[in-house]
């Protein structure tokens, strides 16, 4: 992988950033309340998606 095809990757933040914050304000109504859960969720997605990229890794590189 080399820089060029790296950089969309940062796509993904922003991305998940935007699904969290309009899925927590879908479930409260309290500001306070949605930007805590919605860095909660923020947190989970991105951890899910490092260890999915890890397994596939890990995976890709014992072939």
């Amino acid at each position: 992988m080399n820089l060029a095809s790296a950089h969309i990757y940062w796509l993904i933040l922003p991305l998940v950033i935007a699904i969290s914050v309009v899925y927590s304000a879908s479930r409260h109504e309290a500001w306070p309340r949605i930007w805590a859960h919605s860095v909660r969720l923020t947190l989970w997605m991105l951890g899910i998606l490092v260890i999915a990229t890890a397994v596939l890794l890990l995976i890709n590189t014992q072939v």
